[in-house]
């Protein structure tokens, strides 16, 4: 019988510059967790299914915290919370997207201590694993989602591989959105690698949803010009009005020129193990005079290659309904 609620005991250090935090990665290796905002993590020591040696606090480290405006466009601290990211004026003047999309998750109580970095981190929240069940994700030999019997109301239209859990973020989708860059640090230097490559998928990974390595940290998060003040978009479904995970999101950045499509960004979050990006919409669209009917267009063209499971095949409508709105939407 499982117990809930009752955490393993761990050592708790709380270092305030990032070498401190490196060395501890190094000391502890495999038995060490990396905790941001906390909300995600506590629910894995809760359930007593991650029992760490040592979880190493980063809020204390001010390096990776805050919004800075640079020549290239900004950067965000990975530590730098939802309710800043949401409300921050540079954000919301240039990169509006990204406020509204975390302004979408969880409660105000948890976006004032819910981290951006750890938004897009957080890990699968599949019920067999988090329930502790050895499926494939955990480390097993089977899928306990797709079966006939599975409950998988929640889970993936694309790219399942084996295992068939989703990305739940919110910030996932819009940052994909961004063209952002994300900053991995550790004692042997950094790694600046591109939403493609951060976020990945069961066929790549099946223990992880993103390329961080274990020594690693997650430091900062970039957006580029290249989308600053464009036209944006993002809506959330959800079976609860606050306080839920998606169902479905939709992120959309469209550049308009002369009333023109020039280039776009079409993410949708909660079908995939990774934010899924619609490139083929994208393509769909670009030179398009926007029309209804190109919008229309898109939202048929979305789900294309969508296999649905035994009780997700709602997902396929709502999806389309939502690109199809993000794209009317954003370049009215």
């Amino acid at each position: 019988m499982m117990v809930k609620d009752a955490m393993s005991p761990f050592e708790l250090y709380q270092p305030t510059q990032l070498r401190d935090a490196f060395s501890l990665l190094e000391s502890y290796g495999k038995d060490a967790w990396k905790m941001a905002g906390g909300y995600d993590s506590m629910d894995w020591f809760k359930d007593r299914i991650v029992r760490p040696k040592a979880v190493i606090d980063l809020t204390g480290i001010a390096d990776m915290k805050g919004v800075k405006e640079t020549a290239d466009g900004v950067e965000i601290g990975a530590l730098t919370t939802l309710t800043e990211v949401q409300s921050h004026p540079a954000l919301k003047a240039n990169y509006r997207l990204l406020s509204e999309a975390v302004s979408h998750v969880a409660s105000p109580q948890i976006r004032n201590h819910g981290t951006l970095g750890g938004n897009a981190s957080q890990n699968a929240r599949c019920l067999y694993f988090r329930y502790g069940l050895p499926c494939y994700r955990a480390g097993g030999d089977t899928c306990f989602a797709d079966t006939p019997e599975g409950i998988n109301r929640e889970h993936a239209l694309f790219g399942a591989d084996r295992c068939v859990a989703v990305s739940s973020s919110d910030g996932a989708p819009a940052l994909t959105a961004l063209d952002a860059q994300f900053v991995l640090q550790s004692s042997s230097g950094q790694r600046i690698i591109e939403a493609k490559d951060f976020f990945v998928g069961p066929d790549v990974d099946i223990m992880h949803l993103t390329s961080t390595k274990p020594d690693e940290i997650l430091t900062t998060i970039r957006l580029p010009k290249t989308w600053a003040n464009k036209n944006f978009y993002f809506e959330k479904v959800t079976d609860r009005n606050a306080w839920d995970f998606p169902l479905v999101n939709v992120a959309a950045a469209i550049s308009v020129q002369n009333g023109t499509i020039a280039d776009s960004r079409i993410v949708v979050g909660g079908v995939s193990a990774v934010p899924h990006r619609l490139t083929q919409v994208e393509g769909i669209i670009q030179g398009k005079t926007m029309d209804e009917s190109v919008a229309t267009l898109a939202g048929q063209s979305a789900t294309r290659d969508a296999r649905p499971l035994n009780y997700n095949g709602f997902k396929i409508p709502l999806m389309a309904s939502l690109v199809t709105r993000a794209v009317r939407k954003a370049t009215a």
